[in-house]
């Protein structure tokens, strides 16, 4: 397989952000309604089909990005990488799991050697966990961050987990700078939403999807359609001059 192109320095992040939205918006409910159902879809499957609705999500956001209507059948085509998607989704599932049960665990045994531990002991064990959780998230956070175009390159050029995910992990460090600050913005964003009464952060979800696919765009540029070169033959154009 030919080696895949990875641009370095093509993110700017509040271009990015407001370019993805003037993409969107006038499909913005439509667009909307494909991440909804998918994520539902993959929320009662369990967490199995996520992967499968998670790259149908990003097959139908890539083609409204390339300039193809949005279409709500794009959603059902990610079940064509359904083992994929779930190892990339295990990726980023997984490490979330254990963040959370690292937080809750500690406190768990503070309930259960309660009356065991003293004042002192017992704070030692909870100021211990949350160091190891504040780095935990940052470890999380930036394993998620590599990831972000791994599920567009999957779909995109249709390429196995690993790959995609090696190859997201390098287009992040060619363009750390641009990428953290587009994750900065929508950061922004997701805090906006809660502020709106918490419902707001739905609503700017497809925004930062649409963001992040814009930033694969201009880091794995679109192939450049075949120009067909060779005249037309005599007769083609029906309204040419008659002799």
């Amino acid at each position: 397989m030919q080696d895949i192109e990875i641009r370095s320095g093509v993110i700017r992040p509040i271009e990015t952000v407001k370019e993805a939205y003037e993409l969107i918006k006038s499909d913005y409910w439509l667009l909307f309604a494909i991440w909804l159902v998918g994520g539902m879809i993959g929320g009662v499957s369990l967490m199995i089909a996520a992967g499968a609705m998670t790259a149908g999500t990003f097959y139908a956001y890539l083609r409204k990005i390339d300039g193809h209507p949005a279409n709500f059948d794009d959603l059902w085509k990610g079940m064509r990488w359904f083992g994929s998607g779930l190892v990339i989704m295990a990726f980023i599932i997984v490490p979330i799991i254990l963040v959370y049960a690292l937080i809750y665990i500690p406190f768990v045994l503070a309930a259960v050697m309660g009356s065991k531990l003293s004042e002192t002991e017992l704070m030692q064990l909870l100021i211990g966990a949350f160091i190891v959780d504040f780095f935990l998230i940052i470890i999380m956070v930036c394993v998620h961050t590599l990831l972000i175009f791994s599920f567009p390159l999957m779909v995109d050029k249709n390429i196995g987990a690993f790959k995609a995910m090696s190859i997201s992990a390098r287009a992040v460090f060619k363009n750390l700078g641009g990428v953290s600050g587009m994750i900065a913005i929508n950061f922004v964003l997701v805090l906006a939403g809660y502020a709106a009464l918490c419902v707001g952060v739905y609503f700017v979800i497809p925004i930062i999807l649409a963001s992040s696919v814009v930033a694969y765009r201009k880091i794995f540029p679109a192939p450049l359609r075949a120009v067909n070169f060779e005249p037309p033959p005599p007769g083609a154009f029906s309204g040419g001059f008659q002799q």
